[in-house]
């Protein structure tokens, strides 16, 4: 079927005396046309098995596609005896430089092997030595800031509170509220069979301000502040920013890790206070729906069923905790290549290893405070 957008006519082969000449258009718009393609490349591989010279000088246009068409039917070499036209010789010049297109071959499914404990023992072995190095250039940094706070980065200290706190109070105070709602519904439904309506609040209080509070809010700014901190480096290294700033005299560890770190250690504490008094209040409003304590009753028995201790021992966590979240997120934004796939694979591995190192640090307080505010 003749192409009716083009005035060009569609393509052909002639063949004469093991000559095959090549006429009409050999772009991929009229290739493209119903049986077309199938039918020349039937033509050509008749063709190829008969002709000993080719002469596509007479085509009247000629693009990478009817290039291909045509290499694809010599088996991926040059004819012999070849004839063309100026400016078709740039097409296969580019198709012999490609070469044969080859695969990449699967790769075995990993096995155990000491080559591979051995690998890992290193990388776990260089990522504890840089987090102490970061930890000791922390110190020093506190120490100079201490020694000449006027000059400390203020600015980038409230901004940090601002970013990690103050944004976080909408999500910290959802998630309380759900938390608390759901611990009181199903606590109420377990005392309600032994008769021990009055304790809900005990098992409340406890839960809550000592281990579900500080632990939640960790959680939740690790996955949300954590990852922005470290792919906030990670921009920077792509950026060629980092570099800038050490051509400027501007150390990383004073303008960058320091601020971050303090404005972690002093927001946590806030949302944890925030989560717990959230999660108290859901659980509160369930525990007046379920089994009729009223809310008076709930604030008054409160501080009776949580000694003041667990107070400090959760304002500690959330102290601790910031601070390990801030670490762990700009010593993997630190390591980031300068390429997006390690900025992924950068801001996952901060955000999981934050979260383990915050359980860690959890069942530590616990064993360490096992006696304590009860």
């Amino acid at each position: 079927m003749p192409n009716r957008s083009d005035p060009r006519p569609d393509p052909r082969l002639d063949i004469r005396d093991d000559v095959v000449t090549a006429n009409g258009n050999w772009q991929v718009q009229a290739l493209a046309q119903p049986d077309m393609l199938r039918q020349i490349r039937s033509s050509l591989q008749r063709a190829s098995r008969q002709a000993l010279r080719w002469d596509l000088s007479q085509i009247a246009a000629l693009d990478h596609i009817g290039a291909q068409t045509f290499w694809s039917a010599w088996g991926g070499k040059r004819p012999e005896a070849l004839q063309l036209a100026p400016g078709q010789e740039d097409f296969f010049l580019r198709l012999e430089q490609a070469g044969k297109l080859e695969l990449p071959r699967p790769t075995a499914p990993a096995r155990f092997s000491l080559q591979a404990v051995h690998q890992a023992s290193l990388a776990l072995a260089d990522h504890l030595l840089g987090f102490i190095g970061l930890l000791g250039q922390l110190i020093l940094d506190l120490g100079r800031f201490a020694a000449r706070p006027l000059r400390g980065p203020w600015k980038e200290i409230s901004a940090n509170i601002y970013h990690i706190g103050f944004q976080a109070l909408g999500i910290t105070a959802l998630v309380g509220i759900l938390i608390g709602i759901v611990l009181s519904y199903l606590s109420a439904q377990q005392l309600r069979t032994f008769g021990g309506d009055i304790y809900l609040v005990n098992i409340l209080g406890m839960s809550i301000v000592r281990e579900l509070g500080p632990l939640l809010a960790a959680v939740l700014v690790a996955g949300r502040s954590g990852s922005a901190i470290t792919a906030q480096l990670g921009v920077m290294r792509v950026t060629e920013e980092l570099d800038a700033m050490l051509v400027m005299g501007l150390p990383h560890g004073f303008r960058l890790i320091m601020p971050k770190v303090l404005a972690l250690a002093i927001a946590m504490p806030l949302l944890v206070v925030w989560t717990d008094a959230m999660a108290l209040f859901g659980g509160m409003m369930a525990a007046n729906l379920e089994l009729g304590l009223s809310p008076r009753y709930f604030i008054s028995e409160l501080p009776d069923a949580v000694p003041i201790a667990n107070y400090w021992i959760g304002l500690g966590k959330g102290v601790v905790f910031g601070a390990l979240i801030a670490l762990v997120a700009c010593h993997f934004g630190l390591r980031i290549k300068p390429n997006t796939e390690s900025l992924g694979q950068g801001t996952t591995t901060a955000v999981v290893t934050a979260i383990t190192a915050v359980i860690l640090a959890d069942a530590v307080f616990a064993i360490v405070f096992s006696k304590v505010g009860f």
